[in-house]
């Protein structure tokens, strides 16, 4: 027999929940048990590997590729700046000599007879974990992140578009049947969440962006509306990575 189940969705005037905030690789924690944080504040940072970038010198200086080790400036390890001369040909007699300068940055990872390229590893990449939510650190994970305690007042969402965001809560509805519409998003309102409504509107998320408001809790949105809001239909899919402007929760 079958049956069919009503999610429920959880709320809680008051509650103490746990979060944790990690990183994605090893790196290095930046608080201590104990320690009271606010919702801005990083917690965790590490630095991800930069970007692998080839440049082929045996065609751009016209040589055979087991040449080019030769008429390297550089070696291995080297740190590069823009315009730096990474290598130069000895001409003919001393004359007609070419050379290259770069036109990236980054470290020399490897120079090869075989094909004749310089692979270059452009700068790392900062990755800092926010709190995302004032607390308390009641446990440290070595190298990887926090776990925070808060006491919060929680509504479960059920659905939901960008990552998470905190900031101040600003009602924009008088009732709970109201919809949150344009004219009711205010300047007042950057960089806070705004809550209310039984649905938003496109063209109140536009006006929630364009003032630099932190994220939308609201009650429902139509299918039109979203989709104009992102562009795209979204289907059956795994939200939370979209990169929007704003964070929007449907209750």
């Amino acid at each position: 027999m079958a049956h069919a189940y009503t999610p429920g969705l959880k709320i809680s005037h008051r509650e103490v929940i746990r979060r944790s905030r990690t990183l994605p690789i090893k790196g290095k924690v930046l608080v201590n048990k104990g320690d009271a944080l606010e919702a801005q504040q990083v917690v965790a940072e590490t630095f991800m590997p930069g970007d692998i970038i080839p440049v082929n010198l045996s065609n751009l200086l016209s040589m055979p590729p087991a040449d080019v080790p030769e008429c390297m400036l550089v070696k291995e390890g080297d740190q590069i700046s823009l315009g730096d001369i990474i290598a130069r040909t000895q001409g003919i007699f001393g004359m007609f000599k070419s050379e290259y300068k770069s036109k990236y940055e980054g470290t020399v990872e490897t120079i090869s007879n075989v094909t004749g390229q310089m692979i270059l590893r452009g700068e790392p990449h900062p990755v800092r974990v926010l709190a995302f939510l004032p607390g308390k650190v009641v446990e440290v994970l070595p190298d990887e992140g926090v776990v925070i305690e808060a006491e919060v007042s929680y509504i479960q969402g059920i659905f939901g578009i960008g990552g998470e965001t905190f900031g101040k809560i600003k009602m924009a509805c008088g009732s709970h049947s109201e919809e949150l519409t344009k004219d009711k998003i205010t300047a007042d309102m950057q960089g806070s969440v705004i809550v209310g409504g039984s649905r938003v509107t496109a063209d109140a998320i536009a006006k929630a962006v364009e003032i630099g408001a932190a994220g939308i809790v609201t009650g429902g949105i139509d299918d039109s509306d979203l989709r104009d809001f992102l562009g795209y239909d979204l289907g059956v899919a795994i939200t939370g990575t979209e990169k929007k402007g704003i964070t929007l929760i449907t209750t």
